[in-house]
């Protein structure tokens, strides 16, 4: 951002008297506001408007559990999750072909329900298409 705007003053004026003091300027004009707010205006204005947004770069710590925030409708029986690392092909495809559900929490493992996020049902199916598409010798059992 600060590189575009030097670049956009230099092309205005079209002098190189003025790059250097206005690359000056705005250097020091960055590091102020770091130093005051860590957040770029974008940010800002999104947590001034109250917008909801899930920073992608934000740590956040596993504490919530799928069942405090996840019910299955009527008649859906026990939640069914997706486990972060030990689930396998098969596994997911048992699911999606003995279930109805639109969505799957993803969690950390079946006996530690933290949450981690969701996927719908149909990135599932998507996924498992592009892999036997693309590895035709991934197994189920």
């Amino acid at each position: 951002m600060t590189v575009s705007l030097v670049v956009i003053m230099f092309e205005l004026t079209g002098s190189l008297e003025f790059i250097v003091p206005t690359m000056v300027a705005t250097m020091f004009a960055k590091w102020i506001g770091d130093a005051f707010y860590k957040m770029g205006i974008y940010d800002a204005h999104i947590d001034l408007n109250g917008y909801p947004f899930l920073d992608n770069k934000g740590e956040y710590p596993y504490s919530t559990v799928a069942i405090q925030v996840m019910k299955p409708g009527p008649g859906g029986g026990m939640l069914r999750v997706i486990t972060q690392d030990t689930m396998t092909v098969g596994d997911i495809e048992v699911l999606l072909r003995e279930t109805n559900f639109n969505g799957f929490p993803v969690v950390v493992s079946e006996e530690n329900l933290y949450l981690v996020g969701f996927c719908p049902r149909r990135d599932l199916q998507l996924a498992l298409h592009s892999a036997r598409k693309l590895q035709p010798y991934v197994v189920t059992n």
